[in-house]
């Protein structure tokens, strides 16, 4: 037999052995772990749905001017209050009696029937123990009745000065009639004048007088 068959087995043997296998085997074995990585990788992409959240690109701009912008408050503006006085013509025991104080004869007479058109209750027209310029209006603090039914004279008659009665009382006689708690001092700058000329502001009007007629029953007035 020839001896060439046992030598080729020996060679390749050692061809089996040689440099050359060893590298083969470990850049396979690199080719596996890399293979083996980007299925990994493509399997964790997967899981996560396949998209790559990315950071919003709008940015916030912010004001470098730090001072704060002035505020301003609205002022509520109230209207103002206005007081009304209501008007009282009568009160049980509230009766008016006007008392002549300027020097016009018979004026408080007039005046008299004019409140009665005005519904207040009234006595008889008397006379005041002295004159005086301005009209005033006074009232018996012991009625109860007697101040709202003084206030309402006033408004009626152009706001004279309200204040209480005296003792004695300033008319004839020294008291109030009987039932009455309101007496109406008619100065000389309310004589002679109808209810909406003491109501009005005072005018003069130079040539021009105006004479009422005068009502019966009150004491002539003398000076």
């Amino acid at each position: 037999m020839s001896s060439d068959q046992p030598r080729r087995g020996r060679d390749t043997a050692m061809s089996a052995g040689s440099p050359m296998g060893s590298t083969a085997a470990i850049v396979i074995a690199l080719v596996a772990v890399v293979a083996g990585f980007l299925i990994l990788r493509q399997i964790r992409s997967d899981d996560d749905g396949g998209t790559t959240s990315t950071p919003d690109a709008t940015q916030t701009t912010v004001s470098l001017d730090s001072t704060p912008a002035s505020t301003v408050t609205p002022v509520s503006t109230l209207p103002s209050e206005t007081t009304t006085t209501q008007f009282v013509p009568t009160v049980d025991g509230a009766v008016v009696v006007v008392a002549n104080a300027s020097t016009v004869n018979g004026a408080a007479g007039v005046l008299t029937t004019a409140l009665q058109g005005q519904g207040f209750s009234t006595a008889g027209a008397t006379n005041a123990t002295q004159k005086q310029d301005l009209t005033t209006i006074l009232y018996d603090a012991t009625n109860t009745g007697a101040l709202p039914v003084a206030q309402s004279l006033a408004v009626l008659l152009g706001n004279p000065v309200v204040q209480e009665v005296s003792t004695p009382a300033p008319i004839e006689g020294g008291v109030l009639p009987e039932g009455a708690s309101v007496i109406v001092m008619l100065g000389s700058d309310k004589a002679n004048k109808t209810l909406e000329q003491m109501g009005a502001p005072t005018t003069t009007v130079a040539g021009v007088v105006t004479t009422l007629p005068a009502v019966g029953g009150e004491t002539t007035t003398t000076g």
